[in-house]
């Protein structure tokens, strides 16, 4: 059964230094009736607590917290209560299509604590669309972004001493999605689990915040168009391992993931790619591929891109980039900074390149070029201080400089609007008209809902 909403996908409408860290989206897509609920979400807490790590020696992804959040899916009865319990290993049937057609997809963000105490996610919105994308791809059910948002935010609530009190460590979420179809025919599945973990870490590369080393080779491809490069699926990293591992026999520590007869630069490792070079016109660009079906739209990429644009000091690019360009600009003195961004890692700046039997040296003054540790800096400002309050969202301080975004031309397609709640985090009001229909909103007090009503 569906219903028609005009539905809002995100309820914290936050921008600050340029980058929107929360929006609103209006779609006119119908949202289902039996969508994830946290109203409806049952918490069982662990009886016993685990040890908090050593953070000085932790190991990415080895640690878990107390609990996790798992939510059932099946065709028939559609999205059941959202659970937050104990952690513990998952009961699968053994023709599970997650295991034997990958039918599987993952995200990856984190939870930050400041120097306040308090702890805040990172956009989580936009991993929420891009998980919303992964599942259209593997015809898995869609979900409601911001209901799985405030589970996952309930989640990190109750395993909150989990999240690090460190300037260089965080709380990884891991939202993942499984196609249970107990059955061994290639088709959609009629079962599905959502579930969320949380790991505490520290530096993604066990090198610490040091430039990598990558092998370039066109032997193994990432993703090609028409495949899943641009969505978050287990198996494009699955199979990325062998290649990994050849790079270490080549005294690398990434692959340089290579595309085409003219060996175009796509993404580093696990990570999107950019280069600060003057370009052949003699201009000091930021360039990083765009995203043309082979490329992850990564949450840092973008938060890169945009930062760098309202900076307005040089120019800022999605551009198609080859070995034959690198080398040139090499050769020539033209390269500034080659780095790698990600969640995991955030700014990862490139030493050298192993290619066709070259080594390629990037510069790098001090370890951290100038670009990638002011990058580093920003981005790791706005998430520690400025992005989605998990203890106490009511009570969130808006900074003089945040804008909450107006609208004034929310035109939904052919959808009839009926009734949406919205949360609100700023006194201020926000216009929504002109609207297809008399609409209006009912003033409330910060942290309150409002509901907007169409008529006639």
């Amino acid at each position: 059964m569906m219903q028609s909403l005009l539905h809002c996908t995100l309820p914290y409408p936050i921008w600050t230094r340029g980058i929107p860290i929360m929006y609103y989206e209006f779609t006119s897509k119908p949202c289902l009736l039996y969508s994830p609920q946290a109203a409806d979400l049952v918490i069982e807490l662990s009886q016993t607590h685990k040890a908090k790590p050593d953070l000085t020696n932790l190991v990415f992804g080895t640690v878990f917290s107390d609990h996790m959040l798992t939510i059932e899916w099946t065709s028939n009865g559609g999205w059941q209560k959202p659970h937050i319990k104990p952690f513990g290993n998952l009961s699968l049937h053994p023709a599970c299509s997650a295991m034997h057609y990958a039918v599987q997809l993952f995200e990856g963000m984190k939870a930050y604590r400041d120097a306040d105490d308090k702890v805040r996610l990172f956009r989580p919105m936009l991993n929420m669309n891009r998980m919303a994308n992964s599942a259209e791809r593997a015809c898995l059910p869609a979900f409601d972004r911001a209901e799985l948002v405030e589970c996952i935010r309930r989640l990190v609530q109750v395993d909150l001493e989990w999240v690090p009190k460190s300037d260089s460590a965080s709380l990884y979420i891991r939202p993942t999605f499984l196609g249970t179809e107990p059955s061994l025919g290639v088709k959609k599945p009629s079962r599905a689990l959502l579930y969320v973990i949380l790991s505490p870490v520290g530096s993604y590369f066990s090198t610490g915040a040091k430039p990598v080393s990558l092998w370039a080779d066109s032997k193994y491809i990432r993703a090609w168009r028409g495949g899943t490069g641009d969505c978050k699926m287990g198996g494009n990293y699955g199979a990325s391992i062998y290649a990994q591992y050849e790079a270490v026999d080549y005294g690398c520590q990434q692959v340089l993931w290579l595309y085409g007869d003219d060996h175009q630069i796509t993404e580093v490792g696990t990570m999107n790619m950019f280069l600060f070079w003057n370009n052949e016109n003699g201009e000091e660009e930021l360039a990083t591929p765009p995203l043309d079906g082979i490329i992850l739209p990564g949450i840092t990429r973008q938060s890169i891109l945009e930062l760098t644009r309202k900076w307005g000091e040089f120019k800022v690019c999605e551009r198609y980039l080859t070995m034959a360009d690198l080398r040139c600009a090499l050769k020539e003195g033209r390269v500034k900074e080659m780095f790698g961004s990600g969640t995991a890692c955030v700014v990862s700046p490139v030493g050298r390149i192993l290619y066709q039997g070259e080594n390629l040296h990037i510069p790098c003054q001090d370890d951290f070029p100038q670009l990638a540790s002011r990058l580093m800096k920003e981005l790791t400002d706005i998430q520690v201080r400025y992005t989605l309050l998990v203890t106490d969202i009511n009570s969130m301080s808006i900074p003089h400089w945040f804008n909450v975004i107006e609208f004034n031309q929310c035109v939904v397609s052919e959808t009839r609007v009926t009734e949406v709640d919205c949360t609100l985090t700023s006194s201020r009001a926000i216009k929504l008209e002109p609207f297809r229909r008399r609409s209006w909103l009912r003033s409330c007090p910060v942290g309150g809902h409002v509901c907007l009503r169409s008529s006639g």
